[in-house]
């Protein structure tokens, strides 16, 4: 093995995996992070990467020869090829000092590999006292039921065609939340259900794809989902509609529960919040 857990499990302040995001904390094993070495070797996706679902081949490897892995810190940094690339260096450790080591070593790297970006992700604790870049949330699906909250949500595929005729230009509006990307997978068939909330005849949110895979010891997890809803739609309760929705779907499929990322401060991350989700840490990236 190349890892020693005695010296990356007391680093580990947040379930972050290099390549793979979040994970359930039941899964953040050494046995994970020696799978995405292997990956890297094969360009292969791992068998429980959410990113397998757009097929294709995977787009972030991890340097392998570039870790340090250290008693009392471990930089594990990765390449991206995607657009004018970028090199990210996961800084683990308690001490400060550690943001400056992965700082250096990741601009280093984006020098030799002659990518654009250099970025430095920094997990941090659920004890934070003020956190910064994302949340990491997780919804149990064991602890009690989620019921349908009903309203005007469905699949988009349940609503009539003059209503499903204007996704495309709600997705187009919410480009940047990533609806426009799966618009593209929903009409070329290779994502699950999109659920939408209708007002007067169109789309003016949605949520999804939708769909359930196991995680790397065997769990159903609910895969994330990409989430929006119009400006001009917002306040009325319609995210929170979805959101339930998503989640009563869920459940009914066999799920066992969900990692969500939300924007500390914003918009998700108020509603899942309010919902009790439970914070397992935060994921802060800076430039290098």
């Amino acid at each position: 093995m190349f890892f020693r857990w005695d010296w990356l499990r007391p680093q580990l302040t947040a379930p972050i995996v290099p390549t793979l995001g979040p994970v359930h904390p039941d899964a953040l094993t050494i046995g994970i992070f020696e799978d995405t070495l292997h990956a890297a070797a094969t360009g292969d996706f791992l068998p429980y990467d959410k990113d397998r679902r757009w097929g294709g081949e995977k787009d972030e490897k991890v340097l392998r020869e570039d870790v340090i892995h250290q008693p009392e810190h471990t930089l594990i940094p990765t390449l991206a090829r995607r657009g004018h690339g970028a090199v990210r260096v996961f800084a683990y450790g308690y001490a400060d000092s550690v943001v400056q080591e992965a700082a250096e070593l990741a601009a280093k790297l984006a020098s030799v590999h002659a990518v654009a970006g250099s970025r430095v992700v920094r997990p941090l604790g659920p004890e934070t006292t003020h956190p910064r870049g994302t949340r990491i949330q997780l919804k149990d699906f064991t602890t009690g039921p989620c019921p349908d909250p009903g309203g005007p949500v469905r699949s988009v595929t349940d609503w009539p065609t003059a209503v499903q005729e204007t996704f495309a230009p709600f997705a187009e509006t919410m480009a940047g939340d990533g609806l426009a990307f799966l618009h593209t997978q929903m009409r070329a068939g290779r994502c699950g259900p999109v659920l939408a909330a209708v007002i007067e005849d169109r789309i003016v949110g949605a949520i999804g794809p939708m769909k359930v895979l196991p995680d790397a010891i065997g769990r159903p997890q609910l895969m994330p989902q990409y989430f929006a809803v119009l400006p001009e739609a917002r306040g009325q309760g319609l995210g929170r509609a979805l959101w339930r929705a998503a989640m009563h779907w869920g459940q009914s499929h066999g799920a066992a529960y969900q990692l969500l990322q939300t924007e500390v401060g914003g918009p998700s991350d108020r509603l899942c919040q309010s919902e009790r989700l439970v914070t397992l840490g935060f994921a802060h990236i800076m430039s290098a």
